[in-house]
Formats: structure tokens, sequence, C-alpha cells
């Protein structure tokens, strides 16, 4: 999780919104990536699609079935839908996203015999969007 923290961090000095993603394979990184949605001007640019799409090509096939996603905000909608469509096993998020989370609006969306574990360095993932959002405010 503090791989994807430090994406998260390279975000917020790119001026995205600062969510982070990392998907390990065997005990090895094989993808990092973070918002690239401002840059690509690209709605569907999040971390967690950036990151799939990275590690698929690396793999060399669309299904993660050995990987384990690591991101440090709860995945919305469209990319819990991605992340189970690539039947990625594991899943692990910091903060949750109370206002976009994949748990309040679909949460079958994960493969079904996906497990997702969150609150894992959630304070850290918290102020980090916290931080952000206050900074666009003033």
């Amino acid at each position: 999780m503090q791989r994807a923290l430090d994406e998260a961090r390279l975000a917020l000095q790119e001026g995205e919104i600062p969510i982070g993603a990392v998907i390990v394979c065997k005990d090895r990184i094989i993808a990092r990536a973070h918002n690239l949605t401002e840059t690509l001007c690209d709605v569907t640019a999040h971390a967690e699609m950036q990151a799939i799409t990275s590690a698929a090509n690396l793999l060399g096939g669309k299904y993660l079935t050995d990987c384990t996603l690591y991101v440090t905000v709860e995945p919305c909608v469209m990319c819990a839908g991605a992340i189970g469509w690539a039947q990625i096993p594991r899943i692990v998020y910091g903060t949750t996203d109370e206002k976009r989370g994949f748990h309040e609006y679909a949460p079958h969306a994960m493969h079904p015999k996906a497990t997702v574990t969150g609150g894992i360095l959630e304070e850290e993932c918290r102020q980090l969007m916290q931080d952000f959002f206050k900074q666009k405010r003033s």
C-alpha cells in the first residue's frame, strides 16, 4: 500500500486527484499507476484502470488471476467492474469513498471469489484526499 501512496503523491504533484494503484503478481510489483483524468482529458483514466491495462500488457493477457490490486481509495463502480472483468482475486484499499465507492452502488461488481480488504493505511490515504479537496476549495 505504501507504493500505491507514492503513486497518489505523484498524482497530487501533477494536479490530479491523488489516487494511486499498484498491482502485485507473485510478490513482485508489475504495474504502478495514478489518476490521469486531467492529463489525458479522459474520465476513465483512473489509477485502477491504468494499472490494469499496464499489468495485462506486461502479462500478455486480460485476466489477472494471480494478482493483488492495492489502491489508496475504494474503487468506483467503473473500476470495480473492470477489476471484476480482469478477475483480480484480491483487492486491498486504503480509505472508503462514501460518495462514489462501489460498496454503496455496486457491491457485487467484483469477481464472486474476490476478497476485498479496506482500511489499510486508511488515515494517510484519507488525509491526502482531504488535503487535496481542501486546497481545491480555497
